[in-house]
């Protein structure tokens, strides 16, 4: 089973951070085989991070939460609150084999948090740039409750149009870029 989880930082935990850098790179080793993409999300200035995305494959949703809340970084209270959803790889491979790996450009996570009947459960045509896209669902899988993409676009206004605005309560648009050893 396939899982979304946003780790969104405490305000003013940079340093503590930085100091668990090796410890949470060391964690996720132990997840590699199982991880579609991973990165941290930045500030507006693109140098503040703000949060850490991890989408990863795992065998029940214990594994899941142990993967989140057993995070090193989110053990020393680096992070204020967790996103932990259920999640659909609708392309079928991981960040690392998307066209134009990890190579430059300007990155985004959009996270669309439903309403209503599910939307945009199928990627847009003619999307090069799409890195990771799905739906977040319920724990049990059964109910959409908003979609994760992460994808290159020209600026966070391009990467907004990828998921349909009125579908969503409200649509997130965060600077990400691949992280890790890989």
């Amino acid at each position: 089973m396939e899982y979304f989880c946003y780790h969104r930082d405490r305000l003013g935990s940079l340093a503590l951070r930085e100091e668990l850098q090796e410890e949470h790179w060391s964690y996720m080793d132990r997840y590699a085989k199982g991880l579609i993409a991973r990165g941290p999300t930045f500030a507006d200035d693109g140098e503040t991070p703000t949060g850490s995305v991890h989408i990863v494959d795992l065998p029940a949703a214990s594994d899941a939460r142990a993967f989140a809340f057993d995070e090193p970084t989110y053990q020393a209270g680096a992070y204020r609150d967790v996103l932990l959803r259920r999640w659909r790889n609708v392309l079928g491979r991981t960040m690392w084999d998307a066209p134009g790996g990890r190579g430059g450009g300007s990155r985004y996570l959009v996270l669309g948090l439903g309403q209503g009947p599910a939307a945009d459960l199928a990627p847009p045509p003619g999307q090069d740039e799409l890195i990771a896209y799905g739906p977040l669902l319920s724990d049990d899988g059964g109910t959409w409750l908003g979609t994760a993409v992460l994808l290159g676009a020209p600026d966070p206004e391009a990467a907004r149009a990828v998921l349909t605005a009125d579908r969503y309560a409200d649509i997130e648009v965060h600077d990400w870029e691949p992280g890790g050893r890989r």
